[in-house]
């Protein structure tokens, strides 16, 4: 067996990125300064589209109380309750997380009690 010869010039890439778990899967981060093609994150899009959904089922009378719909759904309450939160967000905001500019970090900070609900403070927060 014969070996190709070495190639007397070596080029060295040093790409400087981070691997974080999440939810058992795992995501490459890139630094800051570093751009690159942003892709919506499905989970919050989903959460997006049943909190929405569910909205709109309240809202035409469909279900009475969020209980009901939450045992329609077959799901806890306090999930729905969760969820349901995302309704709240600024549209413009909204619009970043279907774009891919905003991602976990909002989807956390909105299903927390503590989240703000008024759209003015939501966007002073740092969270991209």
């Amino acid at each position: 067996m014969t070996r190709a010869p070495l190639v007397s010039e070596t080029l060295t890439v040093y790409v400087p990125f981070r691997i974080v778990k999440r939810g058992g899967r795992k995501e490459m981060f890139l630094p800051t300064a570093a751009t690159a093609q942003r892709k919506p994150d499905d989970t919050f899009v989903k959460a997006l589209a049943r909190a929405f959904r569910w909205k709109q089922l309240l809202d035409s009378g469909e279900f009475a109380t969020i209980t009901d719909l939450a045992e329609r759904e077959k799901i806890s309450t306090t999930y729905l309750a969760r969820i349901f939160r995302l309704t709240l967000l600024a549209p413009d905001l909204v619009e970043k997380a279907l774009e891919g500019r905003q991602g976990a970090e909002l989807f956390k900070a909105a299903q927390q009690a503590d989240f703000p609900t008024e759209w003015d403070a939501q966007r002073s927060l740092s969270l991209d």
